[in-house]
């Protein structure tokens, strides 16, 4: 594999081909658009009329709910045709994303939440330099099989991570994205859901902050990014020494 980004749209299937270079990947590891709508629920009115947030990349919103279902569907059902059998799928999501992304998990036979991992994120309360954890963010974890039977022998899972948006630098150096992660949050999802050596494919780079943490750990990675401008810093994060 080579380390870089494809720019695509992940909808589409040539993308994933030319992606994958005709190998499956053993988990699917990614921080996909949230279910962030234009307009309020109850009254249908703008949540940003005067269209200073909305439809400003890279953050995608939807109309609706049903809007944020069918697009959730139309690049996962491609997805899960480049997966193994036993490949997990690891989705970043805000908490209205969670039954729409769950439901077109299930429809594609990954019938099983195998649990939910928590970043509480760490920041600093006005000038006081008083560090408090005011919002979280979450991914759920999808598979086709049941989890195996707990054993004493049994390895803990992880399942929460407390970090800053940019403990590593790393946020600032490529650009700022919204959606970074750094470091010390993706490090215990990729131990726990993917192996050395394994293919780990993002279709949402953004920043490259999962490939990036992916080849840090030993990890194949495959990625594309629909913004040429992210798909290039991504490509360009991936080749050099700052991983």
């Amino acid at each position: 594999m080579t380390n870089r980004c494809i720019n695509g749209d992940s909808t589409k299937n040539e993308t994933w081909v030319k992606a994958l270079n005709g190998r499956k990947a053993d988990a699917l590891i990614s921080d996909p658009p949230y279910c962030l709508l234009t307009r309020r629920r109850k009254d249908g009115e703008l949540r940003d009329p005067k269209n200073k947030k909305i439809d400003r990349g890279p953050v995608r919103r939807f109309e609706n709910v049903r809007e944020f279902r069918d697009f959730t569907k139309s690049w996962l059902q491609v997805a899960v045709q480049h997966l193994t059998p036993d490949a997990p799928i690891v989705l970043w999501m805000n908490l209205l994303g969670r039954e729409p992304m769950t439901a077109a998990c299930r429809e594609l036979g990954y019938t099983h939440v195998r649990g939910e991992f928590v970043w509480g994120k760490r920041t600093r309360e006005g000038n006081s330099g008083e560090e408090i954890l005011r919002v979280v963010e979450t991914a759920l974890v999808y598979s086709r099989q049941p989890a195996p039977p707990a054993s004493n022998a049994s390895a803990a899972i992880p399942w929460s991570a407390v970090a800053g948006y940019d403990d590593d630098g790393e946020a600032e150096r490529w650009g700022s994205h919204p959606n970074h992660k750094p470091f010390g949050v993706l490090e215990a999802l990729m131990r726990t859901w993917s192996k050395a050596g394994q293919l780990v494919v993002d279709p949402f780079a953004g920043s490259g902050s999962i490939p990036a943490a992916a080849l840090k750990l030993g990890r194949d990675i495959a990625c594309i990014e629909l913004e040429a401008e992210w798909a290039e810093r991504v490509t360009k994060r991936l080749a050099g020494p700052h991983i």
